[in-house]
């Protein structure tokens, strides 16, 4: 059953970075309050939230305190120890997605073999406990191999590439294996990137957003086209793997599921982020339910909306720092000189390079439009 609304909701999301932000905004909308814990006092959720708590998203005292002001508590990243979600969720509080989830999900590891157990398709992988066990597998499984961070990794970073076993002993040393725990992937040769926005509701009710396809600029998704120009096949297909790894996570609220399509038409789970993802940004002017208003829905017990798009073709563009120092945001008359420019910034008081500061979104009848429009609108922007 949906939460009463005799009273005003409010929801305690972990971690105030854009994607609380964003959800913020979307909560604002159906009337429900949000409230916020971060360990930095300006972070982008928190200068339109109303409610704040400033501390380490790991201080079960922090995230008591955030519990007690919100009726139910989801999370902006996967950064946060599940068994410290399991300790919210004994005081009486729902956390969406739950502790079991989180706990299947942030360990990458563990998310392979939980997707690997349930049939799903995943890049060969293996546990690794020292330089020696990586030769071995990589003898084994072939080179090159992609040495990974089995916690708190993203966007590239935690990953060292491995062509032959001279290389391994660097690569363990530069990801400190001694004192954090590692796993191997084998290297996926692939056509395209892909990802599917999945949202599942405490009902079990399994809803997707188009497959969109998602091109990488230094590890960082760099630009996201939506829909994939893929065969119908093809887009079924990748859309009912990733409804099938949400529901075998036990998955509630949205997640974003990144593919790859192989040079033979097969697709492969990458990984699973168990949160609004930057591949569906777009979703907020390109559909007519937002990936954010349908994490609300999914975790307060509402009805879905829906997930089709209102255009025929979008596309997202990424503006990242290119400079350390305080953010000044310049260029922002010229972009929106262009037509149909929709401009989000995150309101970040400092950036570095590649640091995600905003995005843009241009809708068209075809993608070469919308990313002519797009990528000429965030060049025009720096921070």
């Amino acid at each position: 059953m949906p939460i009463d609304r005799a009273s005003e909701i409010t929801i305690g999301i972990i971690g105030g970075g854009q994607l609380a932000r964003m959800t913020a905004i979307a909560a604002y909308r159906l009337g429900i309050s949000i409230a916020i814990l971060d360990p930095d006092v300006n972070s982008p959720a928190s200068q339109i939230v109303q409610k704040r708590v400033v501390g380490s998203l790991n201080d079960i005292s922090k995230l008591r305190e955030l519990a007690e002001t919100s009726d139910l508590i989801t999370l902006e990243n996967e950064f946060v120890d599940a068994p410290l979600l399991e300790q919210i969720e004994s005081i009486g509080r729902a956390v969406y997605p739950t502790s079991k989830t989180v706990g299947l999900i942030q360990d990458k590891l563990t998310q392979k073999e939980s997707l690997a157990s349930n049939a799903i398709n995943v890049p060969r992988f293996e546990k690794v406990s020292g330089a020696d066990e990586i030769i071995d597998t990589g003898n084994r499984l072939g080179w090159p191999l992609i040495l990974k961070v089995r916690r708190n990794a993203y966007d590239g970073r935690g990953n060292e590439l491995i062509s032959g076993p001279d290389e391994v002993r660097f690569a363990w040393n530069n990801l400190n294996g001694n004192s954090r725990k590692l796993m191997v992937e084998e290297l996926v040769k692939f056509d395209k990137e892909l990802a599917v926005m999945v949202v599942r509701n405490r009902e079990g009710i399994t809803v997707a957003y188009p497959v969109v396809e998602t091109i990488q600029k230094e590890h960082i998704c760099h630009i996201v086209k939506a829909p994939a120009q893929i065969s119908v096949d093809i887009s079924k297909n990748a859309a009912n793997m990733a409804k099938s790894s949400i529901e075998a996570i036990g998955g509630v609220g949205v997640f974003g599921v990144e593919m790859f399509l192989l040079e033979d038409g097969r697709v492969m789970i990458n990984e699973i982020a168990p949160r609004p993802h930057n591949s569906g940004h777009y979703t907020i002017e390109a559909c007519f339910t937002s990936q954010y208003e349908n994490h609300l829905r999914a975790i307060l017990g509402y009805p879905l909306g829906s997930t089709e798009m209102v255009t025929p073709a979008a596309v997202m563009v990424n503006l990242l720092g290119n400079r350390q120092g305080d953010s000044i945001v310049q260029g922002i008359d010229e972009a929106l000189m262009i037509s149909g420019v929709n401009l989000h910034v995150y309101s970040k008081r400092t950036t570095r390079p590649n640091r995600k500061m905003g995005h843009v979104t241009v809708l068209g009848q075809n993608i070469d439009e919308p990313l002519d429009k797009a990528v000429k609108a965030a060049s025009l922007i720096s921070f």
